[in-house]
């Protein structure tokens, strides 16, 4: 048996292919959002790494948080973003929180 090609399916399924969520904008579902405090980031890039959809994107430049400079940041892409959370629960010092998505 073999399964038909992404072009063989019909209006609406070939949307799901792999590598489709960088066509589609695919956030309109979330509910929770999550929100990285640059206080309490120690740049792990944990939350990068473990994110399913590489919506974390790594920010170069001159950043002051507080005392402290730092030379890198990460922001959330929430165009692609579906809230699932695993950024959150892999942060070591809880530097991400999920809040209630607002409409």
């Amino acid at each position: 048996m073999s399964l038909p090609k992404a072009s063989q399916l019909p209006i609406g399924t070939a949307i799901t292919e792999p590598g489709s969520t960088r066509r589609n904008l695919t956030a309109g579902w979330r509910t929770l959002r999550p929100v990285i405090h640059d206080d309490r980031c120690i740049r792990c890039q944990l939350c990068w790494l473990y994110c399913p959809e590489g919506t974390i994107v790594e920010v170069k430049g001159v950043f002051k948080v507080g005392n402290r400079t730092y030379d890198v940041k990460y922001e959330i892409n929430y165009d692609y973003c579906k809230g699932c959370g695993i950024c959150a629960n892999e942060c070591p010092t809880k530097a991400i929180e999920m809040v209630p998505e607002t409409p």
